[in-house]
């Protein structure tokens, strides 16, 4: 099934690792295969990565994005969503890593990204921590 994707002007996405940035006019694209495909709102700089589920984060976006090294990234999810299960007693949110924890080890890396996601609201209830957007250092992909 194709991915209809609509890009304002301007808005940058990584395809199979190329950051490709947008013109001046809103752009439909219709990609016919399987691609990894992140849009700008979607894509973290490592510098981002302050807390528990954005350290969860990162290294399944890396995961997507940079296959080659899946590998490492994954030991650094292991890692970081072992520590987060450990620390919270929250049912919902431990529901969230489970799922998260399976889609990663399906290879579904987009899927985990978008329920890791949840934890961030999760974490913001918590913690208060207002965090910064996910593309606000898109620029240097």
């Amino acid at each position: 099934m194709p991915l209809k994707v609509s890009l304002k002007p301007g808005e940058k996405f990584v395809l199979n690792g190329a950051v490709i940035t947008n013109g001046e006019k809103r752009a439909c694209l219709i990609v016919q295969n399987k691609a990894c495909l992140l849009r700008e709102k979607d894509i973290m700089q490592l510098g981002d990565a302050t807390t528990p589920a954005r350290r969860i984060y990162f290294p399944i976006m890396m995961m997507y994005l940079d296959p080659e090294n899946k590998n490492e990234y994954s030991t650094e999810f292991a890692l970081r969503m072992t520590e987060f299960m450990g620390a919270i007693h929250n049912h919902d949110a431990l529901a969230s890593c489970v799922e998260v924890s399976r889609d990663v080890m399906s290879g579904e890396y987009y899927k985990a990204l978008m329920i890791c996601r949840k934890l961030f609201d999760f974490e913001q209830e918590r913690l208060r921590y207002e965090p910064q957007g996910l593309s606000e250092h898109a620029e240097n992909c």
